[in-house]
């Protein structure tokens, strides 16, 4: 009986230490969602605003450009997929990675040839563990992105886009990750950011202000094309900026849900613990005071019997 409370003595200390480290991460988490917050609020109007202007400019002339202009039988598109460099997040990861392999298969289903530009060292591992092929790769500031990662990010991106697929460049370019909603709920999702669509917008708020609103008319100087050249790589990162912010917010309120649900499977593993500890106590006790009376009655025999 010793042994066997020595054990639960034993995790017990141990399971209340692991309780600690997961107390002390969630509320690391829920300090960093404010501030990621934040961040993914400030910069969603200059996103937004960018993709109008862009739309607009588009709209108000008749350039064929890369940024406006869909290929008539595109051959190759580009997936960037944005990922977590640390685990403890739930299924984080392993959701925008789920979603980045059905968006691959409906391209190739489309037959459409697909790179892979990866963000997070949960998404190269993903890829390298099964030895598939990565134009290129990001990691280290996932958690905390800033717009030099954006810029970084973006520029083989908008290379890939301005050369022609017969030297190895795209048709098209995807962006994989997780939208924040809420505190509760954050959601993988799959977005082409080139060519921009003129037809529809995404997002219930840009399409509402579609129907209300006029687009501005523009004279261009020295012309559209020119525009249409300087804005392109201001559109391409500040959008892959936004789905960095949101990307990050998304996994602390990953990580302090995760955290939490551990926290509180700790605190019930300790009760259960601690009732089989007592129970075992209890039993030792027990047995220990069988023991006496029993030696004690033994005793008293062997006393009589000498008499």
């Amino acid at each position: 009986m010793g042994a066997k409370l020595r054990v639960y003595k034993r995790r017990i200390r141990s399971v209340t230490a692991t309780k600690k480290i997961t107390k002390a991460m969630e509320m690391i988490a829920a300090s960093r969602i404010v501030k990621a917050q934040r961040q993914v609020a400030a910069s969603t109007p200059y996103a937004s605003e960018l993709t109008r202007a862009v739309t607009a400019v588009a709209t108000g002339s008749n350039t064929n450009h890369a940024l406006t202009t869909e290929v008539e039988n595109p051959t190759r598109a580009a997936i960037l997929l944005i990922t977590s460099d640390r685990g403890l997040a739930g299924g984080y990861s392993s959701n925008a990675i789920k979603a980045a392999e059905q968006l691959t298969e409906r391209l190739k289903a489309e037959g459409k040839e697909v790179d892979a530009y990866i963000v997070g060292r949960k998404g190269v591992s993903y890829y390298g563990f099964r030895e598939r092929k990565v134009v290129d790769s990001w990691t280290g500031f996932t958690d905390s992105p800033t717009y030099a990662d954006a810029k970084a990010v973006a520029a083989p991106l908008i290379e890939a886009v301005q050369r022609d697929t017969a030297e190895g460049g795209v048709d098209e370019l995807h962006i994989v990750f997780t939208e924040f909603v809420s505190m509760m709920t954050q959601t993988p999702v799959d977005d082409r950011l080139l060519p921009l669509s003129l037809d529809a917008k995404s997002g219930e708020d840009e399409e509402a202000a579609s129907k209300t609103e006029l687009l501005p008319l523009f004279d261009f100087e020295p012309s559209a094309e020119d525009v249409l050249d300087a804005l392109l790589p201001r559109y391409v990162e500040s959008r892959i900026y936004n789905a960095l912010l949101q990307a990050a917010a998304s996994k602390h309120a990953a990580t302090r849900r995760a955290m939490k649900s551990a926290t509180d499977n700790a605190e019930e593993l300790i009760k259960s613990l601690s009732r089989l500890a007592n129970a075992a106590r209890q039993a030792e006790i027990t047995q220990e005071i069988s023991e006496i009376v029993g030696g004690a009655s033994a005793l008293a025999d062997a006393t009589a019997g000498s008499d």
